[in-house]
Protein backbone atom coordinates (compact mmCIF):
# COMPACT_ATOMS: atom_id res chain seq x y z
CA UNK A 1 0.00 0.00 0.00
CA UNK A 2 1.11 3.59 -0.62
CA UNK A 3 0.07 6.93 0.82
CA UNK A 4 0.91 10.44 -0.30
CA UNK A 5 1.43 12.93 2.50
CA UNK A 6 1.75 16.70 2.22
CA UNK A 7 0.98 16.47 -1.50
CA UNK A 8 4.44 15.26 -2.45
CA UNK A 9 5.90 12.55 -0.20
CA UNK A 10 5.16 8.96 -1.21
CA UNK A 11 5.13 6.63 1.81
CA UNK A 12 5.31 2.86 1.25
CA UNK A 13 3.33 0.87 3.78
CA UNK A 14 3.35 -2.87 4.31
CA UNK A 15 2.09 -4.78 7.34
CA UNK A 16 3.62 -8.24 7.75
CA UNK A 17 2.21 -11.69 8.34
CA UNK A 18 4.39 -14.18 10.20
CA UNK A 19 3.15 -17.77 10.37
CA UNK A 20 4.52 -19.93 13.16
CA UNK A 21 3.59 -23.36 14.51
CA UNK A 22 1.31 -21.61 17.02
CA UNK A 23 0.01 -18.49 15.33
CA UNK A 24 -0.85 -16.33 12.35
CA UNK A 25 0.71 -13.05 13.48
CA UNK A 26 -0.06 -9.69 11.89
CA UNK A 27 2.50 -6.96 12.57
CA UNK A 28 0.75 -3.57 12.43
CA UNK A 29 -2.49 -3.08 10.55
CA UNK A 30 -1.90 -0.66 7.67
CA UNK A 31 -4.02 2.27 6.55
CA UNK A 32 -7.45 0.67 6.53
CA UNK A 33 -8.09 1.46 2.86
CA UNK A 34 -10.66 -0.52 0.87
CA UNK A 35 -10.34 -1.71 -2.71
CA UNK A 36 -12.82 -0.90 -5.47
CA UNK A 37 -15.04 -3.79 -4.33
CA UNK A 38 -15.26 -2.39 -0.81
CA UNK A 39 -13.00 -5.06 0.70
CA UNK A 40 -10.28 -4.00 3.10
CA UNK A 41 -7.02 -4.04 1.18
CA UNK A 42 -5.25 -5.86 4.00
CA UNK A 43 -7.96 -8.56 3.95
CA UNK A 44 -7.65 -8.89 0.18
CA UNK A 45 -3.86 -9.21 0.36
CA UNK A 46 -4.23 -12.03 2.88
CA UNK A 47 -6.88 -13.78 0.79
CA UNK A 48 -4.71 -13.46 -2.33
CA UNK A 49 -2.00 -15.34 -0.44
CA UNK A 50 -4.28 -18.11 0.77
CA UNK A 51 -4.91 -16.80 4.28
CA UNK A 52 -8.39 -16.25 5.72
CA UNK A 53 -8.34 -12.95 7.65
CA UNK A 54 -10.47 -14.61 10.31
CA UNK A 55 -7.56 -17.00 10.98
CA UNK A 56 -5.27 -14.24 12.29
CA UNK A 57 -4.57 -15.08 15.93
CA UNK A 58 -2.39 -12.16 17.05
CA UNK A 59 -2.13 -8.52 15.98
CA UNK A 60 1.05 -6.92 17.36
CA UNK A 61 1.00 -3.12 17.26
CA UNK A 62 4.27 -1.20 17.36
CA UNK A 63 2.37 2.07 17.86
CA UNK A 64 -0.89 3.71 16.86
CA UNK A 65 0.02 6.33 14.27
CA UNK A 66 -2.71 6.28 11.63
CA UNK A 67 -0.55 4.69 8.91
CA UNK A 68 0.00 1.71 11.21
CA UNK A 69 -3.40 1.49 12.89
CA UNK A 70 -5.99 2.44 10.25
CA UNK A 71 -6.70 -1.23 9.62
CA UNK A 72 -7.36 -2.08 13.27
CA UNK A 73 -11.09 -1.58 12.87
CA UNK A 74 -13.66 -1.22 10.11
CA UNK A 75 -17.07 0.43 9.79
CA UNK A 76 -19.86 -1.61 8.21
CA UNK A 77 -21.13 0.48 5.26
CA UNK A 78 -24.73 -0.64 5.89
CA UNK A 79 -25.14 -0.58 9.67
CA UNK A 80 -22.50 2.04 10.40
CA UNK A 81 -21.24 -0.13 13.24
CA UNK A 82 -17.51 -0.32 13.91
CA UNK A 83 -15.86 -3.67 14.60
CA UNK A 84 -12.34 -5.05 14.84
CA UNK A 85 -10.93 -6.04 11.47
CA UNK A 86 -9.53 -9.26 12.96
CA UNK A 87 -12.17 -10.28 15.51
CA UNK A 88 -10.66 -13.68 16.32
CA UNK A 89 -7.22 -12.28 17.07
CA UNK A 90 -5.75 -11.01 20.30
CA UNK A 91 -4.44 -7.48 19.88
CA UNK A 92 -1.30 -6.40 21.77
CA UNK A 93 -1.02 -2.65 22.31
CA UNK A 94 1.08 -0.64 24.74
CA UNK A 95 -1.23 0.79 27.42
CA UNK A 96 0.40 4.23 27.51
CA UNK A 97 0.40 4.43 23.70
CA UNK A 98 -3.33 3.72 23.75
CA UNK A 99 -4.01 6.62 26.09
CA UNK A 100 -1.57 8.87 24.23
CA UNK A 101 -3.42 8.20 20.96
CA UNK A 102 -6.75 9.15 22.53
CA UNK A 103 -5.29 12.29 24.12
CA UNK A 104 -3.60 13.40 20.87
CA UNK A 105 -6.32 12.80 18.31
CA UNK A 106 -5.47 14.70 15.14
CA UNK A 107 -2.60 14.74 12.67
CA UNK A 108 -0.74 11.52 13.57
CA UNK A 109 -3.42 9.67 15.52
CA UNK A 110 -7.06 8.99 14.64
CA UNK A 111 -8.91 8.16 17.84
CA UNK A 112 -11.98 6.94 15.95
CA UNK A 113 -9.96 4.07 14.46
CA UNK A 114 -8.48 2.81 17.72
CA UNK A 115 -10.95 3.73 20.48
CA UNK A 116 -12.68 0.38 20.00
CA UNK A 117 -9.63 -1.32 21.52
CA UNK A 118 -10.74 -0.01 24.93
CA UNK A 119 -14.13 -1.62 24.44
CA UNK A 120 -13.13 -5.19 23.55
CA UNK A 121 -11.92 -8.03 25.75
CA UNK A 122 -9.56 -9.58 23.16
CA UNK A 123 -7.01 -6.79 23.66
CA UNK A 124 -3.92 -7.07 25.87
CA UNK A 125 -2.47 -3.75 26.98
CA UNK A 126 1.24 -4.24 27.51
CA UNK A 127 3.43 -2.39 30.01
CA UNK A 128 7.18 -1.99 29.55
CA UNK A 129 9.04 -5.07 28.30
CA UNK A 130 7.75 -8.62 28.33
CA UNK A 131 7.18 -11.94 26.61
CA UNK A 132 4.08 -13.30 24.87
CA UNK A 133 3.49 -17.06 24.94
CA UNK A 134 7.15 -17.77 25.61
CA UNK A 135 8.47 -16.85 22.15
CA UNK A 136 7.54 -13.25 21.30
CA UNK A 137 9.51 -10.55 23.10
CA UNK A 138 8.33 -6.95 23.17
CA UNK A 139 10.41 -3.97 24.24
CA UNK A 140 9.35 -0.39 24.86
CA UNK A 141 11.64 1.88 22.82
CA UNK A 142 10.18 5.38 22.71
CA UNK A 143 12.30 6.84 19.93
CA UNK A 144 9.79 7.44 17.14
CA UNK A 145 6.96 8.22 19.56
CA UNK A 146 6.89 8.14 23.38
CA UNK A 147 5.50 4.60 23.81
CA UNK A 148 6.64 2.84 20.65
CA UNK A 149 7.44 -0.87 21.07
CA UNK A 150 9.32 -3.45 19.00
CA UNK A 151 8.82 -7.21 18.67
CA UNK A 152 11.20 -10.14 18.31
CA UNK A 153 9.64 -13.45 17.28
CA UNK A 154 11.82 -16.49 17.98
CA UNK A 155 10.41 -19.39 15.96
CA UNK A 156 13.26 -21.72 16.85
CA UNK A 157 14.44 -21.66 13.23
CA UNK A 158 14.67 -17.88 12.88
CA UNK A 159 14.53 -14.70 14.92
CA UNK A 160 12.26 -12.17 13.24
CA UNK A 161 12.55 -8.55 14.33
CA UNK A 162 9.89 -5.93 13.70
CA UNK A 163 11.09 -2.45 14.57
CA UNK A 164 8.03 -0.55 13.35
CA UNK A 165 9.10 3.04 12.80
CA UNK A 166 12.29 2.73 14.85
CA UNK A 167 13.78 0.83 11.87
CA UNK A 168 11.32 1.42 9.01
CA UNK A 169 13.80 1.00 6.13
CA UNK A 170 17.11 -0.76 5.66
CA UNK A 171 18.70 2.61 4.84
CA UNK A 172 17.99 3.74 8.41
CA UNK A 173 20.34 1.05 9.66
CA UNK A 174 23.06 1.86 7.14
CA UNK A 175 23.25 5.56 7.98
CA UNK A 176 23.75 7.12 11.40
CA UNK A 177 21.39 10.08 11.79
CA UNK A 178 18.78 11.56 14.09
CA UNK A 179 15.42 11.94 12.37
CA UNK A 180 13.78 15.31 13.04
CA UNK A 181 10.31 13.82 12.83
CA UNK A 182 10.99 11.32 15.65
CA UNK A 183 9.86 12.11 19.18
CA UNK A 184 13.45 11.58 20.34
CA UNK A 185 15.70 11.53 17.29
CA UNK A 186 18.91 10.93 19.23
CA UNK A 187 17.40 7.96 21.04
CA UNK A 188 16.08 6.59 17.74
CA UNK A 189 19.58 6.80 16.27
CA UNK A 190 21.08 5.01 19.26
CA UNK A 191 18.39 2.32 19.12
CA UNK A 192 19.19 1.56 15.49
CA UNK A 193 22.86 1.07 16.38
CA UNK A 194 21.78 -1.40 19.06
CA UNK A 195 19.46 -3.20 16.64
CA UNK A 196 22.30 -3.55 14.12
CA UNK A 197 24.65 -4.99 16.72
CA UNK A 198 22.13 -7.40 18.22
CA UNK A 199 20.66 -8.39 14.87
CA UNK A 200 24.02 -9.08 13.26
CA UNK A 201 25.20 -11.08 16.26
CA UNK A 202 22.01 -13.15 16.61
CA UNK A 203 21.04 -13.47 12.94
CA UNK A 204 17.80 -11.54 13.04
CA UNK A 205 15.58 -11.23 9.99
CA UNK A 206 14.52 -7.56 9.93
CA UNK A 207 11.06 -6.58 8.67
CA UNK A 208 10.92 -3.05 7.19
CA UNK A 209 7.44 -1.52 7.26
CA UNK A 210 8.22 1.41 4.97
CA UNK A 211 10.61 -0.25 2.50
CA UNK A 212 8.99 -2.06 -0.43
CA UNK A 213 12.32 -2.42 -2.28
CA UNK A 214 13.92 -4.32 0.62
CA UNK A 215 10.97 -5.46 2.73
CA UNK A 216 12.97 -7.91 4.85
CA UNK A 217 16.40 -9.45 5.24
CA UNK A 218 19.33 -10.11 7.52
CA UNK A 219 21.59 -7.14 8.17
CA UNK A 220 25.19 -7.69 7.11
Amino acid sequence: MQQRTGGSLLVEIQPFLVITDQDYILLDAGLGYRNEDGVLQIHQHLINNGVNPMDITKVLMSHLHKDHSGGISVVDPVSGQRSLSFPHATYYVNAQEMQYALDNDGKSYLAEDVRILKERDNVVFTEGNGVIDGYITYEITGGHCPYHQTFLIDTGDDKIFFGGDEAPQVSYLKRRFAAKYDYDGKKGMELREQFKERGTRDGWTFLYYHDSKVPFGKFQ
